[in-house]
């Protein structure tokens, strides 16, 4: 599943759409999680908070090019609201 992810991660920042196929599995992904996930999560310091992107993929790619998406080099947390 995880290399299924990453290829998404690598399609969609190269501004290339997902299939449909592909959508409708990563939502389903997507609320297994949330669904499984308590509402109050930890957060590690530092932490950058994100004010709401208005589900603009656009800016979300932006604020992780500014701010680095590698969750090897990352040394703080994203929320994103």
């Amino acid at each position: 599943m995880e290399s299924e992810i990453d290829g998404w991660i690598e399609q969609l920042s190269q501004c290339k759409q997902l299939s449909e196929a592909d959508v409708k599995r990563l939502c389903e992904k997507t609320r297994e999680i949330l669904m499984d996930e308590s509402n109050v999560q930890p957060v590690r310091c530092p932490v950058t908070v994100c004010g709401d992107i208005h589900g603009q993929f656009h800016d979300l790619s932006e604020l992780f090019r500014i701010g680095g998406n590698s969750p090897d080099t990352i040394t703080f947390s994203w929320v994103i609201m």
